[in-house]
Parts: structure tokens; C-alpha cells; sequence
């Protein structure tokens, strides 16, 4: 397969996939699907209406009933099944994700990868789904408990990792017996119909896995309709809390809400310095910037002047090297932002620290593009020194690839700055002492800790966790948390005379 290689060769209209069916929008409102990398339009999305989203949920309700008296066993198959499928179809989906997000190939191989991941550890639902039981809790009296599913689930989904977040909700809700609608972001569709193609080619039954594209209208007939037991979502916090949680809980439906970030990278003394500074491109610059989990402030701790300019030196020079272009070329580091309304945002919050007195070391508003393509959403490494906690790109997620360089005297200091911000996603430090890590990892108040690791995304096995104004509801998604979310727990009190 050469560099340049692109599985979407023209432009395709996308379709709603409901009840085991390709069907057209009742709407026949389009949006145009562009790779931020050449501008050119690959596709066409259905900017469907809440009279499409009725008919996938009510093809879901229709289908939850013989679909929950499935085995579990029988359930996990499918998901077997659907996992050989996205092995065989790994890299035309890792492609798909680059052309319609304008990530790197090595990072959509990798989103791919967690999604399949999700897929693998929901298909061990025969154990994950286990009750358990006590007898004699009185003479001759049993006692135990069983997981049920509930109905029908729906996943609204961003435009960053268009591929992955839906397989943190619906593998589990489907394998614990609910049936589900996916809402993909009519940004990033395409690869959600790749997707649901092996799907359909998995054989799950009819109206189990549906999926409606849309925008706002079908976001709120999701939140609204009364047959929908829960909603996952993923987005901003404003979106997250505002609309989703409270509109969703207002209307009695269970909820998980991933919401922003402002995630902290705190440098100690005795860090490794040329182990530390590839972590920080990664976490920093990977995915352009665009991911919850990505470094905003970087905390160096400690009045050493030689080891704190030392340090930024080589982060500075680093950053300045990361080779941009269009991510199907092997050679590329980093890809455009998504679309040119994201690069207008982050160039704001660059104007922003400028006016606000930071030291702009590194302007990515300065860039090289490798090869001859457009630079309509393409944006350079940015890096701000002198960067204060009450500044507005201190504290606001920016969502693009600016560092934010933040001084402390102490640990303790680097800690405080931490759980003074609103949010709680992630929270990384980079040391060498097991006691300052500790402290570090039992005192700071963020969901996800990374401990010389930049980007801590959680295992399928484990909760994508969050806090504070990162995540709102009870239960995360992946794992036992998805399990949990999507299962009601019965307790059954047993005598027989």
C-alpha cells in the first residue's frame, strides 16, 4: 500500500443504518464531509430529523425482547465475529479515520486499535455480567443478585475520535442484553459507517445496532424521547453538563457525560529529561491537541534557573521539529486540526496569551507543511512561557496544540494549581522519586494519573474516569463502569417450603 494511499476514492452520500437497513434521512438535509488536509469534500452526511431518530429507537425497543432472552454466550459471538472483521478491515478503518479527522496515520491505528480493544473485552461478558449469591443468609433463606439489561441505550458522539468513544458504550450495552443507537459527529462520520458496514456483515439481528446521523435536532430527540433508558456522550463541558446531564436526567434516563479538560504535566527536578520531552510531544501535539486527555499546562517544579532552562530549551526545539502534513504520509508527526472553525478558535486563545503577557517561545501560527497541500486548518506547535494560573489560556480548554509553561517553587504548589482548576481529566508527573509520585497520585483530584506517562488513557478493562467539571454522572465508560451502567441489578430473596 503506498504513503499516500486513500480508501475514499469519491464522494460518498452517506446513508442511516436502522433496523438492519441502509435507509435515507427523511430529512434529505446534507452536509458536506471535508478532509481538513486537502479541503476536498469525500462525502455527504444526512442532517436527519427526530422523526429518523423515532424509527431507529423504535426499531431497537422492537428488537430488545428476543434480543435480551440471547444468550450472553450467543451475544459475545457476534462480537467475536465483529472483531475478526475490523482485524481484517484494520487499516482501510485506521485510513478512514485520517481522511475525514486529519489525525496521523500512526494515531488513527492506534484509536482503531482501542476501539477493537472495547469490542474484545465486551465480548467476555459471560463473566462480566455475573451476579453473585449468598446462602443461608437466614435458615433455609437464599439470597443473590443478577445483572438484567434495560432497553434501549443511545451514544452521542464527538468528531475527535469518531471511531473509538462509541466502542467504550455500545459493545457492553449490546453484550448485557439493551439494544442501541449510535449518533456519529457530522464532522467525522465516515469512519461509524465503515463500522457499522462489518456490522451488518457481522449478522447481528435486526434493530439491535442502529445509527442515525444528525446534529442538534437528534441530540435532543435522543435526551427526549421516552423509550431511551440512558445517554453517553462525550464534548465540551458546557454541552456535557448543561444539555446532556441535566436535560437527560430531567427526563429520568441515566447518564455518563466525558466532558473538557485542562490537563497538567508536572516536570520534578530529577526527571529524565530526554525520556521526559518525547512524552510531552505525544501528549501535547498528538492528535493536534484535540483530545481530553492531551497536555495544556506544563508545570515545571523547582528554582533550579539551570534545570528549568535547560528543560525548556529542548522542549522548544522539539516542538519546533515535529514534521506537519497530511497524515497519510508515514513520515508526518502532525496533522491539521479538524476543521477550519477549530483552527479560527485556537489562533483566538494564541491572541489571547499574547495580549495577556505571556511569552510566546514557539508561534505555530509559523509552520511547514510537508507536501503541497492547503493550510486552511494546519497550525504549528505553539508554546507560552510565563504563563499564569488566572490567565484565560491557563484555565480554558483550548483543544489544539499550545503548551502553556507554568512555574512552581514545590510539589505541593503544582498541586494546588492542579485541583484549583475546574476540571479533572488527567494529571501527569514526570519524576524519578516513588514518594513524590505517590503524594502526587494520592492528593491531586483528576480521574485519569499518569506517572511518567503523558497521555494515561485507560486500558477497556479499566473506567475512563474523570472528575469534577471532566465527567457528570456515576458510572464511566469501558469495563465493569460500562457493565454497571448498562445493567439494572435485581435481588432475588429465596425459600422453598
Amino acid at each position: 500500500m503506498s504513503i499516500i494511499e486513500e480508501p475514499i476514492k469519491k464522494v460518498q452520500m452517506l446513508k442511516n443504518y436502522v433496523n438492519g437497513e441502509w435507509i435515507e434521512s427523511e430529512a434529505n438535509v446534507f452536509r458536506d464531509v471535508v478532509n481538513p488536509a486537502t479541503m476536498k469534500t469525500i462525502g455527504k452526511v444526512p442532517i436527519s430529523n427526530s422523526g429518523d431518530l423515532d424509527e431507529a429507537v423504535k426499531a431497537a425497543r422492537e428488537a430488545f425482547p428476543e434480543w435480551r432472552r440471547t444468550t450472553p454466550l450467543t451475544r459475545a459471538r457476534y462480537f467475536l465475529r465483529l472483531k475478526e472483521l475490523l482485524e481484517e478491515n484494520f487499516e482501510e478503518v485506521s485510513r478512514v479515520g485520517v481522511m475525514e479527522h486529519g489525525k496521523t496515520i500512526d494515531e488513527s491505528r492506534g484509536e482503531t486499535r482501542r476501539g477493537i480493544e472495547n469490542v474484545e473485552c465486551a465480548a467476555g461478558i459471560p463473566s462480566l455480567m455475573m451476579g453473585y449469591n449468598l446462602e443461608d443468609i437466614a435458615r433455609g433463606i437464599d439470597e443473590y443478585l443478577i445483572r438484567q439489561p434495560l432497553g434501549v441505550f443511545a451514544c452521542i458522539a464527538p468528531f475527535n475520535f469518531p471511531f473509538m468513544v462509541p466502542l467504550w458504550y455500545m459493545p457492553y450495552a449490546v453484550a448485557t442484553g439493551n439494544t442501541y443507537v449510535v449518533k456519529p459527529s457530522p464532522w467525522t462520520p465516515f469512519s461509524q459507517h465503515k463500522l457499522f458496514e462489518l456490522i451488518d456483515e457481522a449478522g447481528f439481528p435486526p434493530g439491535v445496532i442502529n445509527m442515525v446521523h444528525g446534529d442538534v435536532e437528534v441530540a435532543n430527540a435522543i435526551i427526549e424521547h421516552p423509550d431511551v433508558k440512558g445517554v453517553s456522550f462525550v464534548g465540551s463541558t458546557p454541552v456535557g453538563r448543561d444539555i446532556i446531564y441535566k436535560g437527560a436526567t430531567a427526563h429520568g434516563k441515566r447518564v455518563q457525560a466525558q466532558c473538557g479538560a485542562k490537563n497538567f504535566l508536572v516536570v520534578m527536578p530529577d526527571a529524565s529529561v530526554d525520556r521526559t520531552i518525547p512524552s510531552l510531544m505525544t501528549s501535547f501535539y498528538g492528535n493536534t491537541g484535540q483530545r481530553c486527555l492531551s497536555g495544556a499546562n506544563l508545570v515545571i517544579v523547582g528554582e533550579d534557573d539551570a534545570f528549568y532552562n535547560r528543560f525548556l530549551k529542548k522542549t522548544v526545539e522539539a516542538a519546533a521539529n515535529i514534521r506537519i502534513g497530511y497524515g497519510l504520509d508515514e513520515s508526518v508527526q502532525m496533522g491539521p486540526l479538524q476543521a477550519e472553525v477549530r483552527k479560527t478558535r485556537v489562533l483566538g486563545y494564541i491572541e489571547k496569551g499574547v495580549e495577556e503577557g505571556a511569552k510566546l517561545l514557539l508561534d505555530g501560527r509559523s509552520f511547514k507543511i510537508v507536501g503541497n497541500y492547503p493550510d486552511n486548518c494546519f497550525l504549528g506547535p505553539s508554546i507560552f512561557q510565563d504563563v499564569t494560573e488566572d490567565m484565560v489560556i491557563a484555565k480554558e480548554e483550548i483543544f489544539g496544540p499550545v503548551m502553556n509553561v507554568i512555574r512552581t517553587k514545590n510539589l505541593d504548589d503544582a498541586i494546588k494549581l492542579i485541583n484549583n482548576s475546574a476540571y479533572g481529566n488527567e494529571a501527569a508527573i514526570f519524576t524519578d522519586s516513588g514518594r513524590a509520585a505517590r503524594k502526587f497520585q494520592y492528593e491531586v483530584t483528576c480521574g485519569n494519573i499518569g506517572i511518567n506517562i503523558g497521555v494515561a488513557a485507560p486500558m477497556a478493562f479499566f473506567p475512563f474516569s474523570g472528575m469534577k467539571d471532566s465527567f457528570f454522572g456515576d458510572l464511566h465508560g469501558q469495563g465493569r463502569d460500562a457493565v454497571n451502567f448498562f445493567t439494572e441489578q435485581k435481588v432475588v430473596i429465596v425459600r422453598w417450603f
